[in-house]
């Protein structure tokens, strides 16, 4: 496949038959039946994948296995929206969209990645210390920006479009043979 100068020529557990197309923020690339996401990034050139939690350091994949601390994505399409999926966990299909999370505007140009160069002043724990103000209110206007910057992918409000053989339901307190209180 063009553009996967990375790549064994032979070998692997992929099938070099049958390409797929995949998109990855936004760039189309290819990939063959059998490739996780991960690999297939990795064979066409793709290192950098997320951005660290905290300071937004730049992550590349770092396993192969679903242990995958740093290529954290969201997949989207078909009505779906799932975060934090390991990039390592994800068999390609013709179809799949993935984004990369906690950068904006993009994964090459972050915007928060700034806050690697005030090691001193974002210590540990600086948030505890530094933005609790006066007020409580204080805390409570700068929470917001600090959870934004620092977290993972973006949850999703919209109902599942799947539908399962088995629904489980669970309940925080149950209280069984109380009789006439």
């Amino acid at each position: 496949m063009i553009g996967q100068a990375r790549r064994l020529a032979a070998g692997g557990r992929i099938d070099r038959s049958r390409p797929i197309s995949f998109r990855f923020d936004g760039r189309t690339y290819g990939g063959y039946e059998g490739d996780t996401l991960a690999s297939a990034l990795l064979s066409n050139g793709v290192t950098l994948v997320g951005r660290s939690f905290k300071y937004h350091r730049p992550r590349g994949i770092y396993s192969a296995g679903i242990e995958e601390p740093n290529a954290l994505v969201t997949l989207r399409g078909g009505g779906r929206h799932e975060p934090n999926v390991p990039a390592t966990r994800i068999e390609l299909f013709d179809g799949l969209e993935a984004q990369s999370q906690n950068r904006w505007p993009s994964l090459r140009h972050d915007v928060m990645s700034v806050v690697g160069h005030f090691p001193k002043a974002l210590g540990a724990g600086f948030y505890y210390k530094t933005f609790m103000g006066p007020t409580r209110r204080a805390w409570m206007f700068y929470e917001h920006f600090i959870r934004k910057a620092a977290g993972m992918g973006d949850p999703t409000f919209a109902p599942d479009p799947d539908r399962y053989e088995k629904a489980h339901a669970f309940c925080d307190l149950l209280v069984v043979g109380g009789g006439p209180a």
